[in-house]
């Protein structure tokens, strides 16, 4: 498999970190690498395998989450063009083509991750993010608050994903 990253510990409070914008990033991270390091511990025949009523598979979980930092933190914080910010979705669900392989979802996600670092390293948490497209009206909040949502977002799928493994005897916990 294509891992690259070295998976982080477990971010403890009692860990010393420089500020709050590391507690947060490292929460990121760490939630990001043990999606990565479960889905690549699947048996090959379940990444896009659905064991669940509402349809989803390991792989479009991935490409989901990839897209859901570039749209919160480049689409909408930064307000830049991303091309297709809804490129995770066809037809009102996840969707992974028949080419994109499992290699090529996780070397997104860690080219996505680098991209999101730059946002947090760069930016203070108070920032507010920049009208665009991207809100269609709605209150424009801190990438402190953008955090906060990114990270329930893989701790929840994350979550999701233990029961995926589970089903398919592969990796369970943290």
């Amino acid at each position: 498999m294509l891992t690259a990253v070295s998976e982080p510990p477990f971010p403890e409070p009692s860990i010393p970190m420089e500020s709050r914008a590391d507690v947060l990033a490292g929460y990121l991270e760490y939630f990001r690498c043990r999606l990565i390091a479960k889905i690549e511990a699947l048996p090959d025949g379940e990444l896009r395998r659905s064991r669940l009523p509402s349809g989803w598979t390991p792989v479009e979980l991935l490409k989901h989450l990839t897209y859901d930092e570039l749209r919160w933190l480049e689409w909408r914080f930064e307000g830049r063009d991303v091309g297709d910010p809804w490129g995770d979705d066809r037809d009102g669900r996840w969707y992974v083509s028949d080419e994109e392989t499992l290699d090529d979802l996780v070397a997104a996600s860690h080219a996505q991750a680098a991209r999101s670092r730059v946002v947090i390293q760069t930016n203070d948490l108070a920032q507010i993010g920049r009208s665009g497209p991207g809100w269609i009206g709605a209150d424009i909040p801190s990438l402190e608050r953008i955090l906060l949502h990114l990270i329930q977002e893989y701790a929840r799928h994350l979550g999701h994903l233990d029961i995926v493994a589970e089903l398919a005897d592969g990796q369970i916990g943290e």
